[in-house]
């Protein structure tokens, strides 16, 4: 597997089909798209935990979200290296970590997403479960 690594949920149409988008409008020769399905979390230093809950950047830095988005424009070709380093301002990053949890909480209802792409209810620290909090 490259040493830099997009992972993404392969269990929900919506985040497959916003990779697979990227994957052909801002193509990547350093990075690889992955569901973490499909990935091994152990070798790649992630959890399942953290792959349910946002998009992980695996390379030289570690990110989520959308810095982790970021992180694989600037790998893409051109003009996406601009996009990404534009996305990964300080001003940029706050006003896309509320859009990306809103995304998050809503890709079942989005084009593209199903019912199993839901994310589990949040549970309050100490129950079993998940999900975005």
């Amino acid at each position: 597997m490259p040493a830099q690594v997009l992972v993404f949920d392969g269990d929900c149409a919506f985040c497959s089909t916003s990779a697979r988008w990227l994957q052909r409008w801002a193509p990547s020769s350093r990075a690889q798209v992955v569901a973490w399905q499909h990935a091994d979390l152990g070798a790649l230093g992630l959890t399942v935990e953290e792959c349910s809950t946002a998009v992980q950047w695996v390379g030289p830095d570690h990110a989520a979200g959308p810095e982790a988005v970021a992180a694989y424009l600037r790998t893409a070709r051109p003009p996406w290296p601009v996009v990404g380093r534009i996305l990964a301002t300080r001003v940029a990053t706050a006003l896309a970590w509320p859009a990306y949890r809103w995304i998050a909480a809503h890709r079942h209802q989005l084009p593209g997403g199903t019912p199993q792409c839901a994310l589990p209810p949040a549970t309050p620290q100490g129950s079993a479960g998940g999900g975005v909090r």
